[in-house]
């Protein structure tokens, strides 16, 4: 297997909901303009799409059994894992139902009914709520995730309007500078503020002036 994922299932599972999709869309698009010309062949599109479905449908299900094997998981997992397979098996049934019924109207020549549309609606939905018990195993209980990013303390303005300039980092009471970056300390050294006083010793006289009529003091 390749090592970036632990099988090939999460490449496959995508084909069927293509295609069950695009079988429901074309089957009532046709089904809704039966009298014009071109609905044979929007039928047809229909049942080709049908035949997709069953086919990755078929191929997904190989590989997730091995993936329900073989993947690490836990107790409370393995629970979820089972019922993804569950409705799975449901799914890949009524498909394989509706595959042989299409073949069986096929060669008997008969049209579309509305029933097999429900049937299909039928077998979409149970599509994808497969599909969003199979989402839960990854994004809920991270099964199959090789890796996770290490989020602890990691915080960075993500819009222009958050953003700080160098110059212009926290700098508290005490002297304290904050920033992610060593470069703020020597630029905010060469700022206005003396570099004794960020280093928290006693700052150096600088020499003023006062007003006509100030008592003269000692510093």
């Amino acid at each position: 297997m390749i090592e970036i994922i632990p099988n090939f299932h999460p490449v496959l599972v995508h084909f069927p909901i293509a295609f069950i999709t695009s079988a429901l869309a074309f089957t009532a698009v046709g089904a809704l303009s039966n009298k014009k010309p071109y609905a044979s062949l929007i039928l047809m599109a229909g049942r080709w799409m049908l035949w997709g479905a069953v086919l990755f449908a078929l191929m997904s299900a190989v590989f997730g059994w091995f993936a329900y094997n073989s993947v690490d998981h836990d107790e409370i997992s393995h629970a979820a894992m089972t019922v993804h397979r569950n409705w799975a098996l449901v799914t890949l049934a009524v498909l394989l139902a509706l595959s042989v019924l299409d073949l069986w109207r096929g060669r008997a020549e008969k049209k579309q009914s509305p029933n097999f549309l429900i049937l299909l609606m039928l077998a979409w939905l149970l599509m994808m709520t497969t599909a969003w018990h199979g989402g839960e195993l990854v994004y809920r209980y991270g099964l199959g995730v090789m890796s996770l990013p290490k989020t602890a303390g990691h915080d960075h303005p993500h819009a222009h309007g958050d953003m700080q300039m160098p110059d212009e980092a926290a700098l508290h009471e005490g002297g304290h500078l904050h920033g992610h970056d060593e470069s703020v300390l020597d630029e905010a050294s060469s700022s206005s503020t003396p570099a004794t006083a960020i280093q928290g010793t006693t700052p150096q006289k600088v020499g003023h002036t006062h007003a006509p009529g100030t008592p003269p003091h000692t510093d």
